[in-house]
């Protein structure tokens, strides 16, 4: 799976944002980092600030977006 061009942009904007906290920004990154690179994961750390993203409720939908992709983009552990 990589990040949508839509998604791509508003990441894009995130981070050239000063007002956007700094783990919208690690999740704006994550998913811009993938964006046509289909073997790129996020990394636990980035997952766990997405999450955060997530459920903050003064965030974004912008950032929420972003956070929504690099969160679909981790690796699942085989069972």
């Amino acid at each position: 799976m990589t990040t949508s061009k839509k998604v791509a942009t508003a990441a894009s904007k995130i981070l050239r944002s000063s007002s956007t906290g700094i783990r919208s920004k690690a999740s704006a990154a994550s998913a811009l980092s993938q964006t046509n690179a289909p073997n790129k994961h996020t990394s636990s750390a980035v997952a766990s600030a997405a999450s955060s993203v997530l459920t903050d409720g003064r965030t974004s939908k912008a950032s929420k977006s972003a956070a929504a992709s690099a969160l679909s983009q981790v690796r699942r552990k085989k069972s």
